[in-house]
């Protein structure tokens, strides 16, 4: 939804139904291909102002939830490789501004992932809101965007014969949240 148009998202505390969200990601792989995965365990609140601009979020991620639907796969990300999570089991973000970009939404954040934090936008769209089947409300938002992981110093380097790598450095994100409104 453009900042054109009337939003309806109620000011209040909105909590991050895990159960009909999703936090996903995509890398590309051997440079033809990409490969996608989630996270299943996560939890977060969106705190949505009067004015809308004065919303703001906050996220934590369970690393060790990673799947990317193969299990050699999944424990090779979870090493000391890639996002260690013995040493670095969540990553989190936290939000720094929303602002109008023409028509659209950019959500100003901190990410802290394998224990570093580096300034991350997010392109936002709000996708609905209405009631539930329970007597509350209920509002979608979707975030875009990327990261590098080498500034996370997720850095390993696994070159191919003739040029590229198996992981790109690159990695899309692609979250898709349903908040559920606190009862005042």
């Amino acid at each position: 939804m453009s900042t054109t148009e009337t939003l309806n998202v109620a000011a209040g505390t909105w909590d991050i139904d895990p159960v009909h969200s999703e936090v996903s990601f995509a890398a590309r792989h051997m440079m033809v291909s990409k490969v996608r995965g989630r996270f299943t365990s996560f939890s977060g609140e969106i705190t949505t102002g009067e004015n809308f601009l004065d919303s703001s979020v906050t996220a934590s991620i369970d690393l060790a939830s990673v799947t990317t639907s193969n299990d050699q796969r999944d424990e090779h990300v979870r090493s000391a490789d890639f996002l260690d999570v013995a040493k670095f089991p969540t990553m989190t973000y936290r939000s720094t501004g929303l602002r109008a970009d023409g028509g659209d939404y950019l959500l100003d954040g901190e990410l802290t992932l394998h224990g570093v934090t580096r300034p991350v936008t997010l392109e936002l769209e709000v996708t609905g809101t209405g009631p539930d089947a329970y007597g509350g409300t209920r509002s979608g938002f979707s975030a875009t965007g990327a990261i590098s992981r080498s500034d996370f110093d997720i850095d390993i380097k696994m070159p191919l014969d003739g040029g590229g790598v198996v992981v790109s450095d690159k990695i899309q994100l692609q979250l898709d949240v349903q908040g559920v409104l606190r009862a005042s």
